[in-house]
């Protein structure tokens, strides 16, 4: 792997803190949470966040958080094959926004829907990925990122089963879906802004 690439450090700063926070089980875990968990009653929690404390990392940092080691693998994975890609054909610059972008959507959007702070993981931000390569690939003339087709019928699948809780009943945790989804539509949006701002070939 390239270490002069984004997608690397992101996936370094991915395990760091999965493993700072030995998945999820360690107290260091609660500085990375969307929210402050807070008792005060003079303020909502977001407040006490983010405009008492200022803690604006928060907005990110749950992206980097996993709870299992193959939730950090799959991730990760997926980081490094859409991210590879789409920042050597489109540049850092467009990756790093792509990134930034649908990580604090999705983050914001699991925590506005649910009320529950305790999530994490790459996942929405791999959404956001690929839907921005799918919004870039539609309608092109040749497999810009050389995605196979059946590659975006899964993830979408995907993401419509996880609302159906069969996910958690066959063991794969609780999914942040909403953060999935959150992820997938800003990624379609910055795909479409892209593609017709850019003029992307």
């Amino acid at each position: 792997m390239n270490t002069k690439t984004i997608h690397f450090y992101i996936i370094a700063i991915a395990i760091f803190l999965t493993l700072l926070t030995n998945f999820g089980n360690h107290v260091s875990l609660e500085s990375f949470l969307f929210i402050k968990p807070s008792f005060s009653s003079l303020y909502s929690p977001l407040e006490h966040t983010y405009l008492i404390n200022n803690e604006w990392w928060r907005l990110i940092t749950p992206t980097f958080l996993h709870f299992s080691i193959t939730h950090l693998i799959f991730n990760c994975l997926w980081i490094y094959i859409l991210g590879s890609r789409i920042e050597r054909l489109d540049g850092l610059s467009i990756f790093l926004f792509i990134f930034i972008a649908t990580s604090v959507l999705s983050n914001a959007g699991q925590f506005l829907w649910t009320q529950q702070y305790l999530f994490g993981g790459l996942s929405g931000s791999v959404y956001g990925l690929l839907g921005y390569c799918f919004i870039v690939e539609l309608d092109s003339r040749q497999a810009r990122y050389s995605l196979p087709v059946a590659l975006y019928l899964f993830m979408f699948i995907w993401l419509l089963v996880g609302f159906t809780g069969i996910l958690s009943f066959f063991g794969f945790g609780n999914v942040a879906n909403t953060a999935h989804l959150v992820g997938m539509i800003a990624g379609f949006i910055i795909g479409l802004i892209t593609k017709y701002s850019l003029k992307l070939k």
